[in-house]
């Protein structure tokens, strides 16, 4: 671990132990009878709102427009981690947060890193199936804090599925014309996605945003959208659409806007969201079967979702 990371967390752990910081705690709640439960990134806030319901009080880490890579916790954040009842994290994804819990751990942790299994991309959520299996591990983790709620929390679980089982035909519906379509985006965040509708992923950047692509690494991508007759190139709708704009007027094709949902603006849902993505995906992807080049298999060939850069 970053040593500063180790330090400003302690010292953070140890001003959140003044009164007036532990009585401004995240978690809140708690007096109701209701489990305290903090969630470390938006979609996992979603989950544990599903699952819980009326028998949790869930707050979310990342305040709305925050960015789940980069939030920096507050004193009282990092207070309220040793009052919670439940955190539902993912470690990997968030190093403050997993700073944090070196000095001020919460009852239970519930850690979803194991559902995100693409090389270095944390963005599981993106793949409705795959967030639904995060909410049986709340759901279980719940079940142990509170047995009497336990058939409560099952039914939480069993809702958030069949919502994913939903989200899911839309999409495998929506996204079966374009399977194999080229989907370039500006750094790699649809990977999940990508695997489960046969598309195949390649980005302008890598996993990290905030790397700036080599020259060699655009010249690829250029010959990607030229040779796969590539008629959009998506931009996340949190970050500057500057290069991708760019590129895409010297290519001669559109742009188009994805959401990745590492941050969430007041309001926002999950559901909302992805739908609002498989919009954009529809609208700008080749999907007619013209530029299909994985086949019948798509994302069954183990390269769909893959970038076509690494």
């Amino acid at each position: 671990m970053n040593p500063a990371h180790r330090w400003a967390a302690a010292a953070l752990a140890l001003t959140a132990l003044t009164p007036a910081a532990c009585s401004t705690g995240a978690a809140g709640g708690g007096d109701d009878g209701r489990l305290d439960v903090l969630a470390s990134s938006p979609p996992l806030q979603h989950v544990a709102e599903v699952v819980g319901g009326e028998h949790v009080d869930v707050s979310g880490l990342v305040p709305p427009g925050g960015d789940s890579h980069d939030v920096e916790l507050t004193a009282a954040q990092v207070g309220a981690l040793g009052e919670a009842d439940l955190l539902v994290h993912q470690s990997g994804l968030q190093p403050s947060t997993d700073d944090a819990l070196e000095v001020s751990a919460p009852g239970r942790v519930v850690d979803t890193a194991g559902l995100a299994d693409l090389d270095a991309d944390p963005h599981f959520w993106l793949d409705p199936l795959r967030l639904a299996e995060a909410g049986e591990l709340v759901a279980d983790a719940l079940a142990e804090l509170d047995p009497a709620a336990a058939a409560d929390y099952a039914a939480g679980a069993q809702a958030l599925a069949e919502q994913a089982a939903a989200l899911d035909a839309e999409h495998a519906q929506a996204l079966a014309p374009c399977r194999g379509a080229t989907l370039v985006t500006s750094h790699e965040a649809f990977g999940y996605l990508a695997e489960r509708y046969g598309l195949r992923q390649v980005g302008i950047a890598g996993i990290d945003p905030h790397v700036e692509p080599s020259p060699a690494r655009v010249r690829r991508v250029v010959d990607v959208v030229r040779d796969a007759g590539v008629r959009t190139i998506f931009f996340e709708s949190s970050t500057s659409p500057e290069v991708t704009e760019t590129l895409a007027r010297e290519l001669g094709v559109g742009t188009g806007v994805l959401n990745p949902f590492e941050r969430a603006e007041e309001g926002e849902d999950y559901p909302a969201v992805v739908r609002r993505n498989l919009e954009a995906l529809t609208s700008g992807l080749v999907c007619d079967g013209a530029a299909q080049d994985g086949g019948e298999d798509g994302g069954e060939d183990g390269d769909a979702g893959r970038t076509a850069n690494s």
